[in-house]
């Protein structure tokens, strides 16, 4: 699998935090005693993506296990390379490619619903994804016919393969914008195109395209104000409003912090919401090769997902996904030397530790969970 490539967010990171930072957090209440004693019952889906915590295949099958236990809803996040030869040109699919999506599919936990997020863009958002042999496509513009009807097999493949209950067809697109200003418009008339073929064909599937709300509120960059509006009339233009949320990422840790972000996503969507990506350190975050240290711990981490989990109650999101349920100590050490410092950002967000001790952050899940 193509596990190494959820770390796209590095250059997002760099700068936010820059070189030689140290982030100090103060501490706040561990546990709220009164968390979702006032509801009766769960108004929104709980779940996980698919990341397992360590390499084996006994890992991925217990993540998946672990999933069917303690979610309604979980994720199948295709952050890889597509094939874009291959649909272009009408040629065998990859072995690596098929074999992934074959082994997930395999997986299915048909009892949960299942979002399916698909990424179009490459690890810095910049670009179109790679082929599998490093190469991008040749094109004038992102909505060239070749482009657009090699992505729209590429969905219509992964689509009819899942069978998922909600579509996110590209990740993190507000990036693009970021990254690539010039292709921002033919990004949009390419989404444009092919939803309206996946629509044509799955006519009941909700589709969206998710946004990084740590790179929309308060976004550290020229024009933002332009920029702000510009994401937010595109994403209310979607069947449901997709977030990434990372809030580390933008040096937040109290309730406060939180919920002033929530605020602000409240104030500005009209679609309905879904956390489709999310989670918050755990413990120190300490990136030896970017001297970044970033104080954390599980009461931060628990603070967070109260605040995320009475959002979602409090204004009927449609789901939240935690990125991972473990953390990946043991998957991390797989990685190669040069991705080791990166693979830290994400390892300790699991509300289960390394060796699958319960977090605060578990029983705050739960109490929501069984609602």
């Amino acid at each position: 699998m193509k596990l190494i490539t959820k770390f796209f967010t590095l250059f997002l990171f760099v700068i936010l935090f820059g070189c030689n930072t140290t982030v100090d957090f103060p501490e706040p209440s561990c546990v709220d005693e009164n968390f979702f004693s006032t509801h009766n019952s769960r108004s929104f889906d709980m779940g996980f993506t698919t990341w397992p915590f360590g390499p084996n295949l006994q890992d991925v099958d217990e993540t998946y296990q672990f999933i069917s236990d303690n979610a309604t809803i979980y994720t199948e996040h295709i952050d890889t390379n597509i094939p874009w030869n291959a649909w272009i040109h009408n040629l065998p699919l990859p072995a690596e490619f098929t074999n992934e999506i074959t082994s997930k599919v395999a997986r299915k936990i048909t009892k949960n619903k299942l979002l399916l997020s698909v990424s179009l863009l490459n690890m810095d958002r910049s670009d179109l994804a790679e082929d599998f042999d490093g190469s991008t496509p040749t094109y004038t513009t992102l909505y060239d016919q070749d482009i657009e009807d090699a992505y729209f097999k590429h969905m219509d493949y992964l689509v009819n393969a899942f069978q998922p209950d909600y579509l996110v067809i590209a990740i993190e697109a507000n990036e693009l914008l970021i990254h690539s200003q010039d292709k921002w418009d033919e990004y949009k008339i390419l989404i444009q195109e092919v939803k309206a073929r996946i629509k044509l064909k799955y006519p009941t599937l909700p589709i969206s395209a998710s946004i990084t709300l740590h790179n929309l509120y308060q976004p550290d960059i020229a024009n933002p104000i332009t920029y702000t509006d510009e994401i937010i009339n595109y994403a209310n233009e979607l069947d449901f409003v997709s977030i990434s949320f990372y809030p580390f990422f933008k040096g937040q840790t109290t309730k406060s912090d939180f919920q002033a972000t929530f605020d602000f996503l409240h104030s500005r969507i009209t679609k309905p919401i879904a956390f489709v990506e999310t989670a918050h350190i755990a413990e120190n975050l300490s990136v030896s090769g970017l001297n970044l240290f970033i104080v954390g711990n599980e009461c931060q981490q628990n603070a967070y997902l109260e605040t995320l989990l009475t959002n979602a109650q409090e204004h009927n999101y449609e789901f939240v996904i935690w990125w991972a349920h473990q953390d990946f100590d043991a998957l991390w050490e797989t990685f190669p030397p040069e991705l080791q410092d990166l693979g830290k950002i994400w390892r300790d967000t699991g509300i289960l530790d390394e060796s699958g001790n319960e977090r605060l952050a578990y029983t705050t899940w739960n109490i929501a969970f069984n609602k």
